[in-house]
């Protein structure tokens, strides 16, 4: 029999944001290279504000730089239980409710939406919410981890 992989009163916690984290333009510009994302508004202020934004826009996948740094904190939260070197990603989604722009200051606050143990294994949905200081809704990222059970000895 194998053991349980992740405490399931887990489900449901809070990990409340711990500070913003300042989004640059240099940021946005080395994630927009790393996945060639090629759109102008990603990389030269002049076409993001052709576009009426303030300054160049990230790509909708950038939110995970930020998630995952909120995931982290469940992770590697020790009466968790996890195992990191036996966690897999399994998959990952985004609502945006508007554009992430270079000099954003975001919160990002985790939720464990879910935990499912099946035979050693478990499935956590994490859900992070990215906002504003002033609390408006950036983005929602929801994460499905897999944790692997630990093999039988």
């Amino acid at each position: 029999m194998t053991s349980v992989t992740v405490d399931e009163s887990f489900q449901g916690r809070v990990y409340p944001a711990s500070g913003a984290t300042a989004v640059t333009a240099g940021a946005v510009r080395a994630f927009a290279r790393a996945v060639r994302a090629v759109h102008p508004a990603h990389h030269d202020t002049a076409a993001a504000q052709a576009l009426g934004h303030a300054d160049v826009v990230a790509p909708p996948t950038f939110a995970v730089t930020l998630a995952q740094r909120a995931d982290a904190q469940f992770i590697t939260d020790p009466a968790a239980g996890i195992d990191y070197s036996r966690v897999v990603h399994g998959e990952q989604s985004f609502t945006h409710h508007r554009p992430i722009v270079a000099g954003d200051e975001l919160s990002a606050e985790l939720h464990v939406d879910r935990v499912r143990v099946v035979r050693g294994n478990a499935m956590v949905t994490t859900r992070t919410e990215l906002r504003l200081a002033d609390g408006t809704p950036v983005c929602t990222a929801v994460s499905t981890l897999v944790v692997r059970a630990p093999e039988e000895q």
